[in-house]
């Protein structure tokens, strides 16, 4: 008898940590993108991944890897904050936090001060 080559079935295996990865990385997706059509449509645009794949990626039937994990990161700030929560760095999530609350706070700033620029002066009140 011939000794069992190949690896079976897709969708047949998996181990827990991959099955909790795909479906990590597919609640993100589907948060920031939704659950349509349109977002497997954008996933594929992100990734250049085929239609199936990007379905299996948005479904949590498997999880993205390698150049296409990094493509959907550099797009998606969902699956980016889910790579550095399993990479257990989420100091690094309060460092980008911080940065993104200066940046809003620093345009919330502008936005006031060009309505002070525009503000019609008030009359100076009677002197008694």
């Amino acid at each position: 008898m011939f000794p069992k080559k190949g690896k079976g079935f897709p969708g047949t295996g998996g181990t827990r940590g991959e099955l909790d990865y795909a479906a990590s990385i597919a609640t993100a997706l589907r948060g920031e993108l939704g659950d349509s059509h349109q977002a497997i449509k954008t996933v594929m645009r992100w990734t250049g991944a085929t239609d199936r794949t990007a379905k299996n990626w948005v479904t949590g039937i498997r999880g993205p890897t390698g150049e296409h994990l990094i493509s959907l990161a550099r797009h998606s700030d969902a699956v980016f904050e889910v790579i550095i929560r399993a990479a257990g760095r989420e100091s690094l999530l309060i460092a980008l936090q911080l940065i993104d609350a200066r940046e809003k706070l620093a345009a919330a700033l502008e936005i006031l001060d060009q309505l002070v620029a525009d503000a019609p002066t008030r009359p100076e009140p009677p002197k008694s």
